[in-house]
């Protein structure tokens, strides 16, 4: 499933760009990145090639025209930071402009766009999802968060040396608790025919659920002890400000645990039968 589906592209993303430095001055455009390296007619980055020994590097290609023009009509979603855009911008777009855009160029141009890290970053942090105002419009669905999380995990993967699950577990969880969602329903959503990112996923749960079970057992004692935050922590060698984090964790795992509870019973309560209203016998006509 597409990270994000405010518009029609193609179905393999291109690989991330080249994070060579180019010559002071150079390789800048108003989208607020390098130039992006030459790419092949799939999209992805082209091979370096046999180049002689001491040769200068290829020049880097320019960005889509399309983008450069859409950065400077409205810079606050395509400009330095990239914003999440709402569903049906395509449209849009061409609507505000009909004379400056070819529908192909532009389609390809956001293809481009929405499948950019930097745009896959935003959408990864769950921020909502802005029309050509630049006004918030649209809260971003759960699943797009979760597979753009996973997209940016598997290109920093590529060319990094450091353990980076830790860190895509931890920000499944909090998209998970960001959505308000119960675990199954959430798994339900998000969950693909990739075995491996399911495997993480689930992973992150069970992480999830030993650290709830540490903030309940924690909050029981806390409540039993009758100290105040401050001595309880100095008790036990914990830090004041830590203490008050996993409580207040704990408090809200448990408060949502209700909620759903009580939702639940509603749900399954049978609906009390309406009775027939009394009504008076017909007179007969003369």
């Amino acid at each position: 499933m597409s990270a994000d589906s405010s518009t029609p592209s193609p179905v393999s993303a291109p690989a991330p760009a080249s994070s060579d430095a180019p010559a002071a001055g150079a390789g800048r455009s108003r989208r607020g990145g390098r130039r992006q390296a030459p790419r092949d007619p799939s999209g992805r980055a082209a091979p370096a090639g046999n180049a002689a020994p001491g040769a200068a590097p290829a020049a880097a290609k320019a960005p889509h025209p399309a983008l450069e023009q859409l950065a400077g009509l409205y810079p606050h979603l395509f400009g330095a930071v990239f914003r999440p855009l709402k569903r049906g911008i395509f449209q849009d777009i061409q609507a505000a402009h009909p004379e400056v855009f070819e529908r192909e160029a532009l389609k390809i141009a956001l293809g481009i766009h929405t499948r950019s890290t930097r745009y896959l970053q935003s959408v990864a942090a769950g921020e909502r999802r802005f029309d050509l105002a630049g006004q918030p419009v649209e809260d971003m669905a759960p699943e797009h968060v979760h597979h753009a999380l996973l997209e940016v995990y598997r290109r920093k993967k590529a060319r990094s040396t450091e353990d980076l699950l830790p860190k895509l577990r931890n920000r499944m969880m909090a998209a998970f608790e960001a959505s308000g969602l119960t675990r199954d329903a959430y798994t339900e959503l998000v969950q693909s025919r990739d075995e491996a990112a399911n495997a993480i996923l689930q992973e992150a749960f069970a992480e999830w659920s030993a650290r709830n079970a540490r903030d309940e057992a924690l909050l029981r004692a806390f409540e039993a002890s009758g100290q105040t935050l401050e001595a309880f922590a100095d008790m036990y060698g914990m830090v004041a400000r830590t203490v008050g984090q996993q409580l207040e964790r704990a408090r809200r795992v448990a408060a949502a645990a209700t909620a759903a509870h009580a939702a639940a019973v509603v749900t399954a309560e049978p609906a009390e039968p309406v009775e027939p209203a009394d009504t008076a016998p017909a007179t007969p006509s003369a």
